[in-house]
């Protein structure tokens, strides 16, 4: 047989989609021509299948080879596609049989020994090698990622030798045991560390809740990191869907995906001299940034003010929609960002205005400018805007327990559920017409809001907002309706919008 066709899989952001590998050998001068848009590495992967089929006591063809990457218009790259390679060829030439062939998708980047190494977005061709019906073999090292797609069919190997048994026997491989999901995420940050702050303590638990953005504004040393880290140790835990979805951006990533948290929500704290492109995405090969690998987590930018304006706009978008698209001229890659914002900023450049035991030295124009880094398009975006005033510091010395972070969770996920039995979603995802079904006010709430939009200059969209947080806050106190106390607690958590209205 001279001509052998294997499938394997690309990458296109967190999307794998089917490649056929077809190897056809033909009389004429001897070499190898891969044809079907292959990048730099995938060219390269010629010398790197040579080495590997001789080392492992293979015969290299010494007859034309033509590889084609089907489709033609689908952009290949990284060595992802050496191992299909190479199975081709011994097929080809009838060195191992073909037969089999049809029933596997095959990943992995061959050493010149012909062992199998790493490769990038193993996870999400597991996804789709599954709803495809066949059986994925990959490197030993991207065994225990992919069995988290449950009812995926997933062989490991450590060698090209071993891929060769297992096409002849059918049996030569062991399925990998699949990584076990905490029951429980345990996490060192817990929010009883956490002295004092009730009121920022407070919001925390609705934004938790409601899956609100928090801009939390204080002097230095107030506890403003310290709050936004122990976040994530009261959010909901995630579900299957959720979790390999996270998992799914991460395999796909520089980092790659680290099993230890699979199951836990993200939290990511990228510099404020970071860049746009390091915040969304980007590269010539589209890669996920700090937002995306924030998916269903937290994305928590510190000293806000300081970030480069321009960077701090392109999250305007994906904080409505959800998603980030990255747009080349050869292609286009879309990642989920469905991440909740908590950020941290300093009331005025030297960081103490207001502060009762330090004198703050601007002055209003300097204060002015400082906050007007920050536009106002993007503060509208974020629905709790909190202060954290300095301690007395007789509240330091841990006298009195604080709540726990095990304690607030619970109250956290019952105010989720009921949200998920009502409108199948976290209230900040509401649209107009769910605000106006789940959000009534009485009369007397309406004009007490209208007063409190005319007074604060607020939006459409911060009328909505705050209806948004009033209908959290109504559900952890387990109200069916909102409620004139649920409406006022909502309104005070613009402390930022209070502050540009005196």
């Amino acid at each position: 047989m001279s001509l052998a066709i294997v499938y394997t899989r690309a990458q296109v952001g967190i999307d794998a989609p089917l490649v056929s590998v077809e190897v056809h050998l033909s009389s004429g001068l001897p070499g190898l021509f891969i044809v079907g848009l292959p990048e730099a590495a995938v060219k390269e992967s010629k010398d790197r299948v040579r080495g590997a089929i001789l080392n492992s006591q293979f015969e290299f063809p010494s007859r034309r080879i033509t590889i084609n990457l089907a489709p033609a218009d689908l952009p290949k790259e990284g060595g992802r596609f050496d191992l299909p390679i190479a199975l081709g060829i011994l097929a080809a030439s009838g060195q191992i049989n073909p037969e089999r062939l049809s029933q596997y998708e095959f990943l992995g980047e061959l050493a010149l020994s012909g062992e199998l190494r790493r490769i990038r977005g193993a996870l999400p061709a597991a996804l789709a090698c599954r709803d495809a019906g066949r059986t994925l073999l990959v490197p030993s090292d991207n065994a225990g990622e992919a069995t988290l797609v449950s009812d995926a069919q997933i062989l490991g190997a450590a060698h090209l030798l071993e891929v060769c048994r297992q096409l002849a026997t059918g049996a030569a491989l062991q399925p990998p045991i699949a990584p076990s999901r905490p029951v429980a995420v345990v996490l060192e940050r817990d929010l009883g560390d956490v002295r004092g702050q009730h009121h920022a303590k407070r919001a925390l638990e609705i934004a938790a809740a409601g899956n609100h953005n928090l801009l939390l504004i204080g002097p230095p040393g107030t506890g403003k990191t310290m709050l936004a880290c122990r976040l994530p140790g009261i959010l909901p835990p995630l579900s299957e869907a959720e979790a390999l979805e996270t998992a799914a951006i991460a395999s796909v990533s520089a980092q790659g995906l680290d099993l230890q948290q699979w199951g836990i929500r993200p939290f990511r704290s990228p510099h404020h001299t970071a860049s746009a492109v390091a915040l969304v995405g980007g590269g010539g090969q589209p890669r996920p940034g700090e937002i995306s690998l924030a998916h269903q987590g937290v994305l928590f930018l510190d000293e806000l003010p300081e970030y480069d304006r321009r960077v701090l706009e392109v999250l305007r978008e994906p904080l409505e929609s959800g998603r980030i698209t990255i747009s080349r001229a050869a292609r286009q890659a879309d990642f989920p960002a469905r991440f909740q914002l908590v950020a941290a900023m300093n009331p005025c450049p030297c960081g103490y205005l207001g502060d009762p035991d330090r004198r703050c030295a601007c002055g209003p124009e300097q204060v002015r400018r400082y906050r007007a880094r920050v536009s106002g398009p993007l503060i509208d975006r974020i629905d709790l805007h909190i202060e954290v005033p300095r301690l007395a510091h007789r509240l330091l010395r841990g006298d009195t327990p604080e709540e726990t972070s095990a304690t607030v969770r619970d109250r956290v996920c019952a105010a989720r559920e009921r949200q998920l039995q009502r409108a199948g979603k976290p209230n900040s995802l509401l649209n107009t017409r769910e605000i106006e079904r789940d959000c009534r006010l009485s009369e007397a709430d309406h004009r007490l809001l209208e007063q409190a939009l005319a007074r604060l200059g607020l939006s459409a969209r911060a009328y909505h907002r705050i209806l948004k947080v009033a209908r959290t806050i109504a559900d952890l106190a387990a109200s069916a309706d909102i409620r004139t106390p649920h409406l006022t607690e909502a309104i005070s958590y613009r402390a930022l919008d209070r502050a540009q209205a005196r």
